[in-house]
């Protein structure tokens, strides 16, 4: 899907706050500027969690706890993560059940931490605002369910 402006990113990303639910695991990849830590902060909107939220890149991980009775949000940002072993020190698996996560920069790294999880991919557009996302469901919890409507195709 198409998504003209980061406005449109984080709007996007409210609407997909509505189809998540504890125990999801969401792992972001794209080029550094593609707009995911702007996806994060439409989730964290539509999940209603305290903010802000801002690239978690020298603190790794923030648990951004729910305003309104929902999971809170556990935004992790694994650019400099060098691998297993140091997923495994955050201990995400912890809290994994009762939150949402989502995990910036890490395809590769955290898909040992659930079999369900929504996988998108950001990319931008040459010489313009405009982000190409792309969703991917892995495991039961998404069959069938790859949430995608409300964006341009």
């Amino acid at each position: 899907m198409r998504l003209p402006t980061a406005e449109e990113m984080r709007a996007y990303g409210a609407r997909l706050a509505a189809r998540l639910r504890p125990g999801d695991l969401v792992v972001l990849s794209g080029p550094l500027g593609a707009g995911k830590t702007t996806l994060v902060q439409g989730i964290g909107e539509g999940l209603k969690v305290r903010g802000p939220i801002t690239s978690p890149t020298f603190v790794i991980a923030r648990v951004h706890p729910s305003l309104a009775g929902g999971p809170p949000l556990v935004h992790v940002d694994a650019y400099r993560l060098g691998g297993d072993l140091e997923v495994d020190d955050l201990d995400l698996d912890a809290s994994l059940e009762d939150s949402v996560t989502v995990v910036e920069w890490g395809e590769g790294l955290v898909e040992g931490l659930s079999e369900d999880r929504l996988e998108i991919h950001i990319d931008r557009e040459a010489g313009d605002e405009a982000r190409l996302v792309t969703l991917r469901g892995i495991g039961a919890r998404w069959a069938g369910d790859t949430p995608s409507e409300g964006a341009q195709e």
